[in-house]
């Protein structure tokens, strides 16, 4: 039998590999204004930047992060989500953003919150959560 090891897990942390290795791709150009994407479902968080035509500039998720399993809903994750995007836009000279938020998630307030608070203006925040109108049809009525 040998010795039991015991290893210890950091309770909900953000992975310092993963962190430096997405900041450390950061693109090169310079934008002043762009578009935020906030995509909050229950098992995740996406955040996406893109610029004023709506092309994609830069992307991240609290799954690249390396939270996994439930923590990745959560709005601790979101928020870390959030600071990455605004650290990589202020390296671009980004100054203001168009927030557009879809989803029911925990971190759709987090993120933007994260966002906002690095320094970069928010100048609008639409909500886009699809909402169905009559949905799937129903099941038959019970026969008693």
């Amino acid at each position: 039998m040998g010795k039991k090891r015991i290893v210890k897990k950091s309770g909900g942390s953000v992975n310092k590999g993963l962190r430096s290795r997405a900041l450390g791709n950061s693109p090169k150009r310079k934008m002043l204004s762009g578009i935020l994407y906030v995509q909050a479902t229950y098992n995740n968080t996406k955040v996406q930047l893109t610029d004023g035509e709506g092309n994609a500039v830069m992307w991240s998720s609290s799954g690249a992060l390396g939270f996994a399993g439930a923590k990745k809903g959560t709005p601790f994750a979101a928020a870390k989500v959030g600071e990455l995007i605004a650290e990589k836009a202020q390296t671009m000279g980004l100054k203001s953003v168009h927030a557009i938020i879809k989803g029911v998630g925990a971190g759709r307030e987090s993120a933007l919150r994260a966002f906002a608070g690095k320094g970069i203006d928010i100048t609008s925040i639409s909500d886009q959560t699809p909402v169905p109108f009559n949905g799937p049809r129903q099941r038959r009525p019970r026969r008693v």
